[in-house]
């Protein structure tokens, strides 16, 4: 019997406690042994203790340094503010990464695709720091620090040397944005000096919108401020056939938050229609980060083999099958890789 490993599990809103279950089926079958801690944030949190982020939650994440995050719930334009974001600032969870590569069995415009997309996760426009000047008038504030612009090229260009990864294209919109923009490549400049082995380049972010639809080959790693990363790492995961088969992480220096990336759709909510894989690829990212490697190959298996079948699949990737069905599946060709 190997390390049990303490993880705090969040079922999130929506579709998230139905897709963390099928989840646990597959991460079970798969041979982890993990000693759950749950937690709740998100609406679910703020109905029950009035805050979507409730204090006992973020202790219990640092005492294990380690979450499983399903979606959780932001409404758009009212009502509270972000959990996730509220969640980042809080555990300094400053890194958000987002490998996208192509799953066999997924139809997408594109094959062979291999990025990894590195995001500033704390500060940019995407804090949401904003208020009402006058009636009519709204203003935010994009604040950029030299501490976390450092912080997250580093973070990069660290990840690039450990995973054999070749190139790091730094994505901005200096041109315009002179003093925020420019305080970030000019951080991205020193660290990349520092790393000559990998190499970098600089891209204006709607030049590099353009250039992945066109070609995304001729990109290895984006490295990017917060809110030009939350929206081209779902142009990229487009690529590959969309946000629910591309996993994800939230990292700081001693904690490691894993989700789905996409969002909680409560429409989906109980139909047995969502698909689990979001969650179970960013689970093999949370296995691996554990130092579970064997399990996490076993799973990574079992979805390639339920992938390349096609015989069990929720209906989003042409299927008929349950999202419980689907997850059932991963761990069966899952525990046949494992008993081999």
């Amino acid at each position: 019997m190997g390390k049990t490993h303490d993880v705090v599990l969040i079922p999130g809103d929506g579709i998230g406690p139905e897709v963390i279950s099928a989840a646990l089926r597959v991460i079970e079958a798969a041979g982890a042994n993990i000693r759950w801690r749950g937690g709740i944030i998100g609406a679910a949190a703020l109905e029950k203790f009035g805050t979507t982020v409730p204090e006992d939650v973020l202790n219990l994440i640092r005492e294990t340094k380690v979450a499983l995050k399903g979606p959780v719930t932001t409404p758009i334009g009212t009502g509270f503010p972000s959990a996730n974001v509220t969640l980042r600032k809080a555990l300094q969870l400053y890194a958000s990464l987002r490998p996208v590569r192509n799953l066999p069995g997924i139809s997408s415009c594109y094959t062979g695709v291999d990025l990894v997309v590195v995001r500033e996760n704390t500060e940019g426009l995407y804090s949401g720091i904003e208020h009402e000047v006058v009636p009519g008038v709204v203003e935010s504030l994009k604040i950029i620090t030299e501490k976390a612009s450092t912080r997250i090229a580093q973070f990069a260009f660290k990840y690039a040397i450990q995973n054999g990864r070749h190139k790091i294209t730094a994505v901005h919109k200096a041109n315009i944005m002179k003093l925020s923009d420019g305080l970030f490549l000019e951080c991205a400049r020193r660290v990349a000096k520092e790393h000559p082995e990998i190499e970098y380049e600089e891209s204006i972010v709607d030049s590099t919108c353009m250039q992945l639809v066109m070609n995304p080959y001729r990109f290895d790693m984006l490295l990017m401020e917060n809110l030009y990363g939350d929206i081209l790492s779902e142009l990229c995961s487009g690529l590959v056939g969309g946000v629910a088969v591309v996993p994800g992480a939230n990292l700081g220096d001693e904690i490691a938050v894993f989700e789905a990336v996409h969002g909680s759709a409560p429409d989906l909510a109980g139909t047995g229609k969502a698909n689990p894989l979001g969650v179970i690829m960013s689970s093999i990212m949370m296995l691996r980060h554990l130092g579970e490697n064997d399990v996490a190959d076993r799973i990574d298996a079992g979805v390639k083999t339920v992938l390349t079948e096609r015989g069990h699949l929720t209906p989003d990737l042409g299927g008929t099958a349950t999202t419980h069905e689907m997850a059932d599946a991963i761990a069966e060709a899952a525990i046949v890789v494992g008993s081999r």
